[in-house]
């Protein structure tokens, strides 16, 4: 029997902006789904990327005064950096530019008109007399007709939903200018969807079942409605340009090819991309936020039946609401809420980000986040439910058992709690099955609330318990923790692959779920907290911080770099004694470091950049008051300077650090201003205000803050590796 092949896919996110963390549902959702069906052992791709293309990315460029090119590579770079961080890892990660899209688009499009669905006619359009330029949808706001909101983009209300057309729009405006626009005629291609109609509705009855509830609606309102035509052109510069006669200044809309995309990034990354997407028997599963429904189940459908080539259609569609932010919606243009570049700053795990995610995904209905919710899920759910179970279980063999799994006979009651168990987990599979995914993580919660009730009415650390009794419940709990382990790896993979290493065992997938593998006589590794609580103080701080406006970001760091020079930063010289291995990251490593009259640990991300050896020994450069952070539950006091950019030879862009030749704990200055460097104590600063305050760059291997070279013990500092760049 042909084995199934599953593609999953999550929506491809502008890269106009940094994603908020409601973008972010419907991606870590993808890679949850994924990992699990690959826990299974079935044959998965899992396709992530960006949208490029359109009139967002032109506006963005215009804003930042450079290319669209730029602000794709740019923000190209910002969204692998954040997918990253959430530890979101597709199989296949590309972009909408890429030439292998482009070549699939225009293949599509010209079987699509060879099958005579696309045609020609005339559009209004609106047009910018002041910026004299023909204005795409959505470089156009007005006021939605349906719903009255009153910054609708041209093409759609972010509101109610509505795909608009220029009538729909009143009191429109220039994006750019805010000027007065006027409707001119332009000639434009249109998909001729009324003609697909039938056949769109067959897929709809035929998969409707694997559909979320809000795709089934949605979809079903339009085809009952009746299909348009849909225009396919825009008057853009930017975007995948159209090869017919007579519209050559044209480009594609960016909603025909960027579903394409999902087909280009295959491509991208797989040679045998074709054996996946040209094959009907594939099931094709895809998640996204509610507003991006029809162009997934109408228009991308329309475009792959209409080439009758065959392609791969779609199975399963898994639909989230909105995750709004603190009693609002998270807005890219308003910047409001938490985004992609704070979440990688506030030294909280990535496992708590995508269980918050997960636990509080939008499934029927809008959810929100707020600051105490998340701490709550983090004290109460997190680390005093699940982390403490670990905890304890690990801390208990360590102590008790000498860090060695002990024997056991199970008896009744032993066999009666991983009869219960086993339910729960039989239930966990069966919701993941049915992407309920909120759902299935609450029951393995409930598995880690039953261990810890397990092991409090067994109480192994009692006199009065017999040895035979708490053996077995030590031996049914460490193997209870490899079984959570695998659970939890499609939603927590960091907190489970951490797991695996305190037991001392191999990471291990859903067919080892409980074979009772680990024995009498296992020697188990070092116990080491999964998660960390959040106090109220950093509760508060985190929701002052990230409630305000845009402008009020905007106005508080300017007010920041107002109060902050060179002098208040203490900079010292140390000597770096020893290194180890950070327990729970793999890029990370923990620096013992001589600053002269005091030693202090520091947490690096160079694992990738520098050997042990290699670290050992050097004289770096350390900022002495940057305020201490839990770096993956290991404390930093302290962080050091590194450069990254150009490297002093040819070849791909390096990282080195900045070195000095002078003792420890000397003051590090400016250029000219070395009394400056002997103040006798500094404010403490955050990690904020180094990176707002101060422009640190590496020019000719030298180092400079503010555009004046560093200076210890009267010998500048250099970096190693680093010709030009940037100092991190």
């Amino acid at each position: 029997m042909k084995e199934e092949k599953i593609i999953v896919t999550s929506a491809l996110l502008y890269v106009n902006n940094f994603p908020h963390l409601g973008n972010l549902v419907c991606v870590v959702s993808a890679d949850v789904y994924a990992r699990y069906l690959k826990s299974r052992g079935k044959n998965v791709i899992s396709v992530l990327g960006t949208d490029e293309h359109g009139t967002t990315t032109e506006i963005k460029a215009i804003q930042e005064g450079v290319t669209p090119k730029e602000i794709t590579d740019k923000y190209f770079k910002i969204h692998k950096e954040v997918y990253d961080f959430f530890l979101c890892k597709p199989d296949c990660f590309g972009r909408t530019s890429s030439k292998k899209n482009k070549e699939i688009t225009v293949h599509l499009f010209k079987k699509l008109e060879e099958n005579g669905y696309i045609s020609e006619g005339e559009l209004e359009q609106f047009y910018c007399p002041k910026c004299d330029r023909a204005l795409a949808d959505r470089f156009v706001k007005g006021t939605c007709k349906v719903c009255g909101y009153e910054n609708a983009r041209g093409d759609q209300c972010e509101k109610c939903g509505t795909l608009l057309e220029s009538d729909q729009l009143e009191n429109p405006r220039c994006a750019i200018c805010e000027g007065e626009v006027e409707i001119r005629k332009s000639n434009h291609l249109f998909l001729d969807l009324p003609a697909l109609s039938d056949e769109l509705k067959t897929l709809l009855e035929e998969t409707k079942q694997n559909w979320s509830y809000n795709a089934v609606t949605m979809t079903q309102s339009w085809l009952e409605r009746g299909l348009k035509k849909r225009c396919i052109s825009r008057d853009l510069k930017w975007g995948i340009p159209i090869p017919k006669k007579g519209f050559e200044n044209k480009v594609f809309y960016s909603w025909f090819d960027a579903p394409i995309g999902y087909m280009g990034i295959t491509a991208e990354n797989r040679g045998d991309w074709k054996e996946w997407w040209m094959d009907k028997s594939t099931r094709l599963v895809q998640f996204m936020g509610k507003d991006n429904i029809p162009f997934h189940t109408i228009i991308f459908p329309g475009i792959l039946i209409g080439s009758k080539e065959g392609y791969t259609l779609l199975d399963t569609i898994s639909v989230n609401e909105y995750l709004n932010y603190e009693g609002g919606k998270f807005s890219k243009s308003q910047h409001k809420g938490i985004f992609g570049d704070d979440v990688v700053k506030l030294g909280i795990r990535s496992d708590v980000w995508r269980y918050y995610i997960i636990i509080n995904r939008p499934e029927k209905a809008d959810t929100d986040f707020t600051w105490e919710d998340f701490r709550e899920k983090l004290n109460n759910e997190l680390v005093a439910n699940f982390g403490n179970l670990i905890q304890r279980i690990m801390v208990f063999l360590k102590n008790k058992y000498d860090s060695e799994v002990p024997g056991s006979v199970l008896e009744e009651e032993d066999k009666r709690f991983v009869s219960k168990v086993k339910e729960h987990a039989e239930k966990v599979e069966e919701l993941f099955d049915r992407i309920q995914l909120k759902a299935s993580l609450k029951e393995i919660m409930k598995i880690a609330r039953l261990g810890n009730q397990y092991m409090q009415e067994n109480k192994p650390w009692s006199d009065d318990v017999p040895q035979r009794r708490k053996d077995a419940a030590m031996n049914v709990l460490a193997n209870l923790a490899k079984d959570l382990a695998i659970l939890v790896n499609p939603i927590m993979p960091g907190a489970s692959k951490d797991i695996f290493k305190q037991l001392n065992v191999p990471e291990q997938d859903w067919d080892a779920l409980f074979d009772m593998s680990i024995k009498k006589g296992h020697k188990v590794g070092e116990a080491t907290p999964l998660f960390s609580k959040m106090s109220d103080e950093q509760m508060k701080e985190f929701k002052a911080r990230f409630s305000q406006s845009s402008k009020d970001r905007k106005e508080v760091k300017e007010q920041e770099k107002k109060g902050l020079d060179f002098s208040d930063l203490d900079l010292r010289v140390g000597h770096i004694k020893d290194v180890e291995e950070h327990p729970n990251a793999d890029k990370l490593w923990v620096l013992k470091v001589d600053l002269g009259r005091e030693e202090r640990q520091l947490v690096a991300g160079l694992r990738k950049e520098y050997t042990s050896d290699e670290l050992k020994g050097k004289n770096i450069v350390v900022v002495r008051n940057l305020k201490p952070a839990k770096l993956r539950v290991i404390k930093s006091q302290g962080m050091l300077l590194a450069g990254e950019g150009k490297p002093l030879d040819d070849g791909k862009e390096q990282v080195g650090l900045i070195l000095a030749n002078a003792e420890s704990g000397s003051p590090v200055y400016q250029e000219g201003k070395e009394e400056s460097a002997k103040a006798a104590k500094k404010k403490t600063v955050t990690i904020d205000e180094l990176f707002d305050n101060f422009k640190m760059e590496v020019k000719q291997g030298m180092a400079y803050i503010n555009g004046k070279k560093l200076f210890a013990d009267g010998k500048p500092l250099k970096c190693e590796r680093v010709a030009e760049g940037k100092i991190r």
